[in-house]
């Protein structure tokens, strides 16, 4: 039996986070939520911001962006397929974190497939995270009993690349 057969060494995607950064509040942050709202399925929560900047006009506690997290394989994956193909099936390999964590941007949300321009709601880009962990990283989160996770047992960027290729045939651009 080969490392790759045990269930508990097949990584999986934990959570996709999808987030618009308006760095404001009022209506053009309610047009955010909406969008995300349209493309989720879901009602966003809105982001806070943590400092007070002068130069970009936010307070402390004020809200400046929207998200959603996105759980479960289905819903997952559908969202993940129509978001590859925004960006053509194709990222460059600086996307990944050595943690095995996928980043990236998609310019507008009328990209996605069946998604029409609304000219009431503007453009707005979002930023998309992926988290790939393997079964039993839940040990490191976990209120009681937690415990660190094993080098053996967490996902390379080299291992989450390939999986990503063969899970959702991206083409992966070395720069």
């Amino acid at each position: 039996m080969s490392e790759m057969d045990s269930p508990m060494q097949t990584p999986r995607i934990t959570k996709v986070t999808v987030n618009i950064g308006v760095g404001e509040g009022g209506n053009r942050l309610l047009l955010a939520e909406r969008v995300l709202g349209l493309l989720s399925g879901l009602k966003p929560v809105r982001t806070l911001s943590k400092k007070t900047n002068r130069d970009l006009g936010t307070r402390e506690g004020s809200p400046i962006g929207c998200k959603v997290t996105l759980r479960g394989a289905e819903h997952v994956d559908k969202f993940l397929k129509d978001a590859f193909w925004c960006r053509e099936n194709t990222l460059p390999a600086y996307n990944w974190d050595a943690s095995g964590n996928l980043s990236f941007g998609i310019r507008d949300y009328t990209d996605f497939p069946e998604m029409k321009y609304d000219p009431e709601i503007g453009i707005f880009g979002m930023d998309v995270n992926v988290v790939l962990e393997r079964p039993g990283h839940r040990v490191s989160r976990r209120r009681r009993r937690k415990a660190r996770v094993g080098q053996s047992h967490r996902v390379s960027r080299e291992e989450s690349l390939e999986w990503f290729q063969g899970r959702f045939g991206l083409t992966v651009v070395e720069e």
